[in-house]
């Protein structure tokens, strides 16, 4: 049955059709920018699969081929995320993950890698940085401090953006002890939410805003890379919120009084 549906781009296309509804064979053809002669073929294949029936000269989906294209349908997703970007992500830490995001981890198939050049290494990504400016929060975890967060943070909140951080304890470490009149300002007059995370993050940084989410993992081997992945699709931001609030809920709340 795998064989039928996936060794075919005709024949799994088809179904994939007929799970919006009833096609006539001309739509058919229009939509699969093929001809009669190609598709009839992959046609009889389908129906003497039962996972299609012809009623005069139109197809549909039986009740097999309503079940199996439901589960098509998750399957080409996950296949997505990982298609273009498997040298990343399976070289990459995930554990992070938690089993319900997992679940969801298709809501990255419209993300991209993101690989820099040696000397820019070091900096910001600047897509994120300039939507951030644009949007009303901005949202970050991370197990990394980098030297322009006391400076791009307080620039941010000056354009009217709320941060919400999560940060391990040796970030948390750094900014007490380094740059505490900066962060326990921003505290003080509302602009951001700081929470630690008490244990192992498992990866760099995680930070989104209205527009874009960047992920920067670490490798299999727990080391620093400097590429990393940025995505923009509203399902990507809902997973990274999600994400968020699944470290959230283990951290502690940083007020100005502990900080």
């Amino acid at each position: 049955m795998l064989d039928i549906i996936f060794a075919s781009e005709k024949r799994k296309n088809t179904l994939l059709l007929l799970k919006e509804g009833p096609c006539e064979m001309d739509t058919l053809l229009k939509s699969l920018n093929t001809t009669r002669t190609a598709l009839l073929p992959q046609i009889r294949i389908l129906e003497d699969y039962y996972l299609i029936d012809q009623l005069g000269n139109s197809y549909e989906l039986t009740e097999i081929g309503e079940l199996v294209t439901n589960e098509m349908i998750p399957l080409l997703d996950i296949i997505e995320v990982f298609d273009n970007k498997v040298d990343y992500l399976g070289t990459h830490n995930l554990d992070f993950i938690p089993p319900h995001l997992v679940k969801k981890i298709s809501k990255l198939r419209k993300c991209k890698e993101v690989n820099l050049p040696l000397p820019e290494s070091y900096q910001l990504n600047q897509e994120t940085v300039k939507t951030t400016f644009m949007s009303e929060s901005f949202f970050v975890v991370t197990s990394f401090f980098h030297p322009n967060y006391p400076y791009i943070f307080p620039e941010m909140v000056q354009e009217d953006v709320k941060l919400h951080i999560i940060v391990s304890e040796y970030v948390l470490d750094i900014m007490r002890t380094q740059y505490h009149e900066i962060f326990v300002g921003l505290i003080r007059n509302g602009s951001l939410d700081l929470y630690a995370y008490p244990e192992e993050m498992g990866f760099q940084v995680i930070a989104f805003n209205d527009y874009r989410l960047l992920l920067r993992l670490l490798t299999n081997d727990g080391e620093i890379d400097i590429n990393h992945m940025l995505c923009s699709s509203s399902d990507a931001l809902e997973w990274g919120r999600e994400l968020f609030e699944h470290y959230k809920y283990v951290s502690t709340p940083i007020t100005e009084d502990i900080f």
